[in-house]
């Protein structure tokens, strides 16, 4: 029962957390193109929040797997991020954008934190041998934050101004620090190495272990693929369905999607390994982007409906899949270096996922869409060239889900 509780408030805070940074990023474009009345001031600062996650991943799991209690790193962590967002919204129409972008680049460093820091804690509030349901419950957190985070950003900033939205998403991040301050702690490290080893050990143990490597690498090319998608999204809701609002409805559908998913997966977990879900989930979203780029070519509401559909239900199994490789694989010593370096490799993917949607959409949605689905495709082949060696932990052999 202890163990139960223990997970309920880890969710808690992670739904708390993530549906913050969801709302965040809706909120701030919102935002900025109130005070300045230009789209480019609001995504700048989206660019800012999210470039610097590259560097800010090892450097936030290192200090995690430094602490005897990894929980209140955490929750600092958690507490800079939130106040950063409400300095950088407020220094917005006050100082130069170039400032306000650097405040949001800086601010930055710590989002890794809002995924795979949460992540990287799951061992220590539920059973080793039942984490692959956890990490199930863990993931839909994060569908859950995709389908409430952007509507209540969007629902606040009609009811109260954008200004109210930011707000919000700061609130929703504070209310996240109590939960990752009580988090378990662990035994001392009893070895004291530099911090320039601790973070050359946490690149090695991602590289370094084929399986960890190959889930790394599939799903960040994967997310690319998804962002593009992202992108695309309002256009071809115009284009298929008649307004730019459906494509948004179009994302919250998939978010959806993703969360139904989760939600069968944590009760009935597959008869195949974590690895395998990984490579049938990136198939069935390149079909499934394959189905929209179609319906943007020729339009057809039920083509694009299920396209997405096939999308966003891929996405949810795919992430909890990762988490059970990488729950798996991660030294315990390493854990949570192991999981922000992934979280950050993914958050910039994405990045630079949408920052090359951006023009090629301008040309073509449809070459667009068909490049999102091309790169699902190159990261299914990215699995395939990467081989994991026979072992006595064997990756891929049949069973339940491993975590």
């Amino acid at each position: 029962m202890p163990q139960r509780y223990g997970l309920v408030r880890y969710l808690t805070g992670a739904v708390c957390a993530r549906t913050g940074d969801e709302a965040s990023g809706p909120a701030l474009l919102l935002w900025g193109m109130a005070l300045t009345g230009s789209v480019g001031a609001g995504s700048a600062l989206l660019a800012g929040l999210t470039a610097a996650a590259a560097a800010g991943g090892p450097l936030v799991g290192m200090a995690l797997d430094r602490s005897a209690r990894p929980g209140r790193p955490l929750a600092v962590a958690l507490a800079v991020y939130a106040a950063g967002l409400a300095v950088v919204a407020l220094a917005l129409g006050r100082l130069p954008l170039p400032l306000v972008v650097g405040a949001a680049l800086a601010v930055g460093l710590v989002g890794p934190v809002l995924s795979g820091g949460w992540t990287a804690q799951l061992p220590r509030v539920w059973a080793p041998g039942r984490s692959a349901r956890a990490s199930t419950w863990d993931a839909m957190t994060f569908g859950a934050a995709g389908l409430l985070g952007p509507a209540l950003a969007g629902a606040v900033a009609a009811a109260c101004g954008a200004g109210t939205a930011v707000a919000a998403a700061v609130v929703l991040l504070a209310l996240a620090v109590p939960a990752a301050w009580t988090l378990p702690g662990r035994a001392p490290r009893s070895a004291s190495v530099s911090v320039a080893a601790d973070l050359l050990a946490g690149v090695r143990a991602v590289l370094g272990n084929r399986s960890l490597s190959r889930a790394t690498a599939v799903t960040a090319v994967s997310i690319a693929g998804t962002g593009m998608l992202v992108v695309c999204a309002p256009v071809t809701g115009l284009r298929v369905l008649g307004s730019q609002e459906s494509g948004a409805l179009l994302l919250s559908g998939m978010a959806a999607c993703s969360l139904l998913a989760n939600l069968l997966l944590a009760r009935r977990s597959p008869r195949v390994c974590a690895d395998a879900v990984v490579l049938v989930c990136v198939l069935v979203q390149a079909a499934g982007t394959a189905l929209v780029a179609l319906a943007a070519l020729a339009p057809s509401p039920a083509v694009l409906l299920t396209g997405a559909a096939l999308v966003g239900a891929a996405e949810g199994p795919q992430l909890a899949s990762l988490f059970a490789v990488r729950h798996r694989e991660a030294p315990e010593h390493l854990r949570a270096q192991v999981f922000t370096t992934g979280a950050s490799l993914k958050i910039s993917a994405l990045a630079l996922g949408t920052a090359v949607a951006g023009p090629l959409a301008e040309a073509s949605v449809t070459v667009c869409l068909a490049v999102a689905a091309g790169l699902h495709l190159v990261a299914a082949l990215v699995y395939t060239g990467i081989r994991v060696s026979a072992g006595p932990k064997p990756s891929c052999t049949p069973g339940r889900l491993r975590s």
